[in-house]
């Protein structure tokens, strides 16, 4: 279903819609972050997407992960939780999506990152070249905090 990304705009439509989504931060043995060009943008992100009914954000995530990236991982904490309302995605059956968003931090322990549907590249990057590619500012917000480590989460 296309869709269209709103931030701080004044054309953006009303928020309809509160859905669960997740983004995961998975860091290898080189401190280098995993992220996707998505292939429906063009943007650079972390892997993530919406989480179903029946599953636990950890379960969520790894699936995600893996359909995204090949990647398999294990939830070792949590970088944030976003829920910005000036970011909403509008959908063309007239669902408006506010932003909640939790991103975790994991661990990778099998598998090989690989294009996919959704992920035209997936690759690991170091914190200066991550922060040089071309991301939406709210993702470019949850990977700048990925990278700092911080010791108490994000909470926004």
């Amino acid at each position: 279903m296309p869709k269209r990304d709103y931030f701080d705009s004044p054309d953006a439509p009303l928020a309809n819609d509160l859905t669960p989504v997740l983004n995961v931060a998975v860091f290898n043995a080189a401190a280098e972050l995993l992220l996707i060009r998505r292939s429906d943008n063009g943007f650079w992100a972390l892997p993530g997407g919406y989480m179903e009914v029946g599953e636990r954000f950890a379960e969520a995530a790894a699936r995600e992960l893996v359909e995204e990236t090949g990647i398999a991982a294990e939830v070792t904490g949590i970088v944030g939780v976003y829920s910005d309302p000036r970011h909403v995605t509008a959908h063309d059956d007239g669902i408006v999506h506010q932003q909640c968003t939790i991103c975790l931090r994991a661990r990778p322990i099998g598998g090989q990152p690989g294009a996919t549907a959704e992920a035209s590249v997936t690759a690991f990057f170091d914190r200066r070249r991550a922060m040089e590619l071309h991301m939406h500012p709210t993702m470019r917000l949850r990977v700048e905090h990925a990278f700092d480590r911080p010791s108490d989460p994000y909470i926004g």
